[in-house]
């Protein structure tokens, strides 16, 4: 066989010799014949074009880096895939505003950190004003309870399955057949106790789930809250210790007994009813200090008892109400 090049081929021809059409002169050089090169190596016979073996091509897979996130929320109205609250977004944010301590090096070797939405991300701070909006309505002026109110994020205090109900006017249940009081009650509560003046040490008889202590602490110098079932007190020691609130302590013990240790109180506020105010707590309330309590059985109101003399307490019987029974003792 000569290895002279049989002009009357026209195939194979190189990939870039199809070109829909004539062009004028010699683009490119005559198509050769090809020659099989057998399955052993040899050195490539002079003149002769070898073919070449087109090898297929493995897509690999594109790892996100700080930049093409970046693009990516660009292309996408500033918004990453999945909305301003999805995983991405979150991602997204992270890469596009790195620490300073980090270089970029660091940062497309560290591997993004995704955090799982939690259940209360439908909970907005839109909601928790409009509550605040609602109680002022009903009658509570005292705009430092307001604020605290608006400050302590009641869904946090609740199951998380109970988080589309944590800011409607109502107690909520919170095991042990214990309740969270109305928002309402709460803020009524701690601006008769206030008074339009600063409080300094107040006394809590019924810690719960933590959420009055909180709020409590917004608008109090120091704060000391009693709780009678161990496992509420673990409890609010749970749901508070992300506050990291410098000015509250939770103690564990008979709510009636009061806190002798830490008397005498500018304040208490009980979260429970009893048929009356344990003497402890009245004796623990220092002269011109104020006592909020639910008091009664079936039919219950609130009643203010306000310290006047050393052996002197003037009581006060204010609006309609509805509390668990106060205990005694510990579980």
């Amino acid at each position: 066989m000569s290895d002279k090049p049989d002009k009357r081929s026209t195939f194979p021809l190189p990939l870039s010799s199809v070109t829909g059409g004539a062009r004028k002169g010699p683009a490119f050089a005559p198509a050769r014949v090809a020659t099989p090169r057998p399955a052993t190596p040899q050195a490539a016979t002079p003149g002769v074009a070898t073919p070449r073996v087109a090898t297929p091509r493995v897509a690999t897979p594109r790892v996100a880096t700080p930049q093409t996130a970046t693009r990516n929320a660009a292309g996408n109205g500033g918004q990453p895939n999945g909305g301003p609250n999805s995983a991405n977004a979150y991602v997204a944010r992270v890469v596009a505003s790195p620490s300073k301590s980090h270089s970029d090096a660091l940062l497309r070797s560290q591997p993004l950190q995704v955090v799982p939405p939690r259940p209360d991300m439908g909970v907005s701070d839109a909601i928790r004003r409009a509550m605040v909006a609602r109680v002022a309505r009903q009658g509570v002026r005292d705009t430092v309870v307001l604020g605290a109110l608006e400050t302590v994020q009641r869904h946090r205090f609740i199951e998380p399955a109970l988080s589309a109900q944590a800011y409607i006017d109502a107690s909520l249940p919170i095991g042990h057949n214990q309740t969270i009081s109305r928002p309402y009650i709460v803020a009524r509560m701690l601006e008769v106790l206030r008074n339009g003046a600063p409080l300094n040490r107040v006394l809590e008889i019924g810690t719960g789930c933590g959420y009055q202590a909180a709020v409590l602490s917004c608008i109090a110098k120091e704060v000391y809250s009693v709780e009678r079932i161990r496992q509420l007190h673990e409890l609010a020691k749970t749901n508070l210790r992300h506050l990291r609130i410098v000015n509250l302590r939770l103690h564990y013990g008979d709510g009636m007994l009061g806190l002798p240790q830490a008397a005498p109180f500018d304040g208490i506020i009980l979260a429970a009813a009893g048929l009356e105010v344990p003497q402890a707590l009245l004796e623990q309330l220092s002269v011109g200090g104020r006592l909020v309590a639910p008091v009664g059985a079936q039919v219950q109101h609130l009643q203010l008892i306000t310290r006047t003399g050393k052996a002197e307490w003037m009581s006060e019987t204010l609006e309609g109400c509805h509390f668990v029974p106060l205990r005694p003792g510990t579980v």
